[in-house]
């Protein structure tokens, strides 16, 4: 009873706020707000639309894309921080930690504002840059959006990640350095050989973190909307999508069943990486 006692404040929260909203978006995707007869159960009918709708697969391959360049790019250079602070050869490193980690804690909203006052091409940074320069700068037109969102992404969430790595890199047993010098281990040696494989769970964890952060892409995509104008469509990611539809549209139904859709595949493809990441650590 003690042990139930426990638990029960989490489980209540986990019931309240988690079940019950999944189960009514669940019940919501179910039924289709029609002109003559108002509500009606329609049953996978929302499924089958959301399936042959092109906006929605639009916006899908497009989060996809961003995760497969944003996401490798974002850790590679998280992990080279954290290797350079856990060095020893960097002075001040305790300064650079607080710097790199600094931009996480900026809110969201203000960070987007920011980086959109900077990519303006006639008021911002970007376009005094270009004016310096005598050419036009403008990264958030049509074909350049996605990577300037992605760069938005990498400058917030770098030392979110870099944190992780740094504390797995912090439990790493001194006795193992101590060896690899008797035995005459460079600096890259012991990178390759103790730190990384160190890093598996660290990594395998900023990588299922970016990859539910990447399916989830909306805060970057709606700010930019206002200053970027005609650029951004309401489909640029499935999460804007369901806003739209939900929030502009009153289609409440529909996106709830994309709601469920997006939910379902992070949840497949975080698992796909965390099978794979055990199996290796198996080995």
């Amino acid at each position: 009873m003690a042990g139930w006692g426990f638990v029960l404040p989490f489980f209540v929260g986990f019931v309240l706020f988690v079940v019950v909203p999944v189960l009514y978006s669940i019940y919501l995707s179910m039924y289709r707000d029609q002109l003559i007869g108002g509500n009606h159960f329609v049953g996978f009918a929302n499924y089958l639309q959301a399936f042959t709708d092109t906006g929605f697969w639009s916006g899908v391959l497009r989060v996809s894309l961003f995760l497969v360049v944003q996401v490798p790019v974002m850790l590679v250079l998280a992990l080279m921080c954290a290797l350079a602070i856990d060095s020893g050869r960097l002075h001040a490193k305790s300064f650079f930690r607080i710097i790199l980690f600094l931009p996480y804690a900026v809110p969201g909203v203000v960070a987007v504002l920011m980086w959109g006052f900077m990519y303006n091409p006639r008021a911002g940074l970007t376009g005094a840059l270009g004016h310096l320069l005598g050419m036009t700068i403008d990264p958030i037109s049509t074909q350049w959006v996605l990577p300037a969102i992605g760069n938005i992404v990498t400058w917030e969430f770098i030392g979110y990640n870099m944190l992780i790595f740094y504390a797995a890199l912090s439990t790493i047993p001194t006795e193992l350095y101590e060896a690899a010098a008797i035995d005459g281990a460079g600096a890259f040696r012991t990178v390759v050989s103790i730190k990384l494989p160190a890093l598996r769970g660290a990594v395998m964890i900023t990588t299922i973190f970016s990859i539910i952060g990447s399916f989830q892409l909306f805060n970057e995509p709606n700010i930019l909307r206002t200053t970027a104008l005609g650029v951004i469509p309401t489909n640029f990611t499935p999460n804007l999508y369901a806003y739209t539809l939900s929030f502009l549209g009153n289609q409440i139904n529909y996106a709830a069943t994309i709601a469920i859709i997006m939910g379902v595949v992070t949840a497949i493809v975080a698992y796909i990486v965390q099978l794979r990441g055990t199996r290796k650590d198996a080995r």
